[in-house]
């Protein structure tokens, strides 16, 4: 199997080890390649893997898989360029977080290149979980895909036959994991400044060790049925003691309005009591929601 990279970062050097030891030929294509100094940064990313780097017409040409690692920004542009190369038989697989509206649009530019056009979208972090890293395939040639790549190593996943459909699954699950990761700084910056980051660490470290975190997250969605206004006036005190600290409540800010919306949606009318599961929480703020969209429109 002849593997292609698009763009030689973290996503490629780490896929391309997997991939040639199980067998694969790479070839990668970056932007650093068309100067001295770049060609010396990517052999460093290479270190001991034997990638060969080549201009963009000889990388594309040669692949049976052509993998576009490159930036989000950057999606569309590669693509384009892609799509002067490819031919009927090669697949073109798009690894960048975009949104499913940019994914189809991708896939309208290599359209007419007669190669076959994949979405992937990479959940989590591939610097932490390296090639053990899942991946979801998207599109009509994306249950193929998914096989060639765990084939070569890496952990792909067929997930639906619609192109859109794996990176709207990453794009919502970046509210989570992306929201996770403000938090996290937006708190350990306030411990910081008062002095007890250590201690409050360790504390939150303890409470999600040592508990289920499906427990602990389906009590806090069912609870917020009952317990919303009070958590938003404690949220009030928050960013009066950021405040107090010096410094810019930007997600604690952003919590407080949730919990203020949610008294207009009628939770405490419909929930009198905790609710036995937090789907019955989830879809009736869905559907409040969607209501108050309509009557706005």
């Amino acid at each position: 199997m002849r593997i292609g990279f698009i763009g030689f970062g973290e996503v490629a050097s780490t896929f391309a080890r997997a991939m040639q030891e199980h067998g694969a030929a790479v070839a990668a294509y970056d932007l650093l390649f068309a100067h001295p100094e770049g060609r010396r940064m990517l052999a460093a990313r290479a270190q001991d893997l034997p990638i060969n780097f080549g201009p963009l017409p000889d990388v594309v040409g040669g692949a049976d898989y052509v993998l576009s690692t490159v930036t989000t920004q950057a999606a569309r542009e590669a693509a384009a360029a892609c799509a002067q190369h490819l031919r009927p038989g090669q697949v073109f697989l798009d690894l960048n977080s975009t949104s499913p509206a940019a994914k189809q649009e991708l896939a309208r530019l290599i359209g007419p290149s007669g190669a076959d056009f994949v979405e992937g979208a990479i959940l989590g972090a591939v610097g932490a979980t390296g090639a053990a890293t899942e991946i979801l395939t998207g599109g009509p040639k994306a249950a193929e895909a998914a096989a060639a790549l765990s084939a070569l190593g890496l952990r792909a996943r067929y997930y639906s036959p619609e192109i859109g459909k794996a990176s709207m699954f990453k794009m919502l699950r970046s509210i989570f994991s992306k929201g996770l990761e403000a938090v996290l700084l937006e708190f350990l910056i306030a411990a910081r400044r008062a002095g007890m980051a250590e201690d409050l660490w360790r504390d939150v470290v303890e409470f999600m060790t040592h508990n289920r975190f499906e427990t602990v997250a389906s009590n806090w969605v069912r609870t917020h049925a009952v317990a919303h206004s009070r958590r938003h006036h404690e949220m009030v005190q928050v960013l009066e003691t950021m405040q107090e600290l010096g410094l810019k409540p930007v997600v604690s800010e952003a919590v407080k309005a949730l919990f203020e919306r949610s008294a207009s949606l009628g939770l405490e009318q419909a929930f009198p009591e905790k609710p036995g599961s937090m789907e019955e929480v989830i879809e009736h703020m869905e559907q409040r929601l969607r209501q108050i969209l309509s009557t706005r429109s």
